[in-house]
């Protein structure tokens, strides 16, 4: 038989079945390290924990002006409350 017959008959040669099998291998492992990514809750942690300090600070790493402003008025809504709450219990 010819290699046409081989291939007109649903047949794949040897060659085709190790690039197959090739190929299935490079998809499993890709699969495989996606699954162990997401599974890496620590190297999850430390990329989110980068990525929020990267938008908090400026490009010289001091915080950005927005998130003093936000610090500063959770600092005075705390003094407001305990303070209210003081004079109210007296």
């Amino acid at each position: 038989m010819s290699d046409q017959d081989d291939q007109s008959s649903g047949q794949k040669t040897p060659e085709e079945l190790e690039a197959e099998i090739a190929l299935q291998r490079e998809q499993l492992a890709g699969t495989v390290d996606d699954l162990a990514a997401k599974l890496d809750v620590k190297s999850q942690a430390q990329e989110k924990v980068a990525s929020l300090k990267e938008s908090a600070t400026t490009v010289d790493g001091k915080p950005r002006p927005e998130v003093l402003a936000a610090a500063g008025s959770l600092v005075a809504m705390i003094v407001v409350l305990v303070v209210w709450r003081i004079r109210r219990d007296h």
